[in-house]
Formats: C-alpha cells, sequence, structure tokens
C-alpha cells in the first residue's frame, strides 16, 4: 500500500485556512449573495425580513450578514433598506448562481433523492475550473441525449 506525506491531507477547515484572506467569503456568505442575486434576476426588490425568510434564518443573521457583504463591497442598502448588488457583487453573485446550478444539474443527472440539499452542500467546495468541467460535462449531456440513455443503462447495471 502507497503512503501519502502527510503534508499533502488536510481537514476541511484545513483547507479553508489555507487559502483564508481578510475578505474571506464563508459558505453562508456566499448563500446570502447568491440569493440576493436570485431576486435580482428576478427583478424582486429585497430587504433583510424577505431575506431571512428566503434563507430560513432570523433577521439579525441576515442583517449581519448583509452588514459584512457591504463591508466588503459587494452591496448596499438604499434609501428605502432595499438591498442593491455592486458591480463586483453583481459578478460574484453570478458566478455562485451559475455554480449552484451545475452543482444542482451534475447531482441531478447522478440521481440524486435530494439534488438542491446535497448542491447546497457541495457547491462552496468547488473550485471554477471544476465548475467549468461540470457546465461542459451538463451541456455535453444536452446535447447528446444518447449519453443520458447510456449514462442510465449503466447506472441501472451497476446497481445505482
Amino acid at each position: 500500500m502507497r503512503k501519502e506525506p502527510p503534508s499533502m491531507f488536510r481537514t476541511v477547515r484545513g483547507y479553508q485556512l489555507e487559502t483564508q484572506r481578510e475578505d474571506f467569503m464563508t459558505p453562508a456568505n456566499e448563500d446570502y449573495l447568491e440569493m440576493v442575486y436570485r431576486r435580482h434576476l428576478e427583478g424582486a426588490s429585497l430587504r433583510i425580513a424577505r431575506l431571512s425568510e428566503l434563507l430560513n434564518v432570523k433577521p439579525p443573521s441576515a442583517s449581519k450578514a448583509v452588514a459584512k457583504l457591504t463591508r466588503l463591497g459587494y452591496m448596499r442598502m438604499d434609501e428605502n433598506e432595499v438591498i442593491r448588488l455592486s458591480e463586483k457583487g453583481l459578478k460574484l453573485g453570478c458566478y455562485l448562481y451559475e455554480r449552484h446550478n451545475a452543482a444542482e444539474g451534475l447531482l441531478q443527472l447522478l440521481g440524486s433523492a435530494d439534488a438542491l440539499k446535497e448542491a447546497e452542500l457541495l457547491e462552496h467546495a468547488l473550485s471554477a475550473r471544476t465548475v467549468r468541467g461540470i457546465q461542459a460535462l451538463l451541456s455535453m449531456f444536452a446535447r447528446y441525449p444518447e449519453l443520458s440513455m447510456l449514462y442510465e443503462r449503466i447506472a441501472v447495471e451497476s446497481g445505482k
């Protein structure tokens, strides 16, 4: 059996700390920004109370997250207390939205019983390169439906 050098492995938190900067976005902050971006796409205004409802958190938690994201330059509150995205927030929000959709699409393709929940847990660990790979894979399956049928047959045969 091959032994790996100990320095190659870390805990999840160890990997997070390895890349953490002062402007570090926690998975929770990413979820807040993604939700604000989703509402932006719908053309709907969004205030703290509604954001907390959408993410099933208490308003003080949503308020704290919005304050941090405002401090980091991703959003601001207008004079009517409506949350608005900055250009920086729009750019990252779009990426987070696409990352989520890629993760959820892959999990749906694989037959996940709860693709939304699993995507919420998985998406934060994906690199931009991996997201692009998943998007390409999903595009390939969409472009060539026979691949989906082949995958399904192999999955059934393997006892999925």
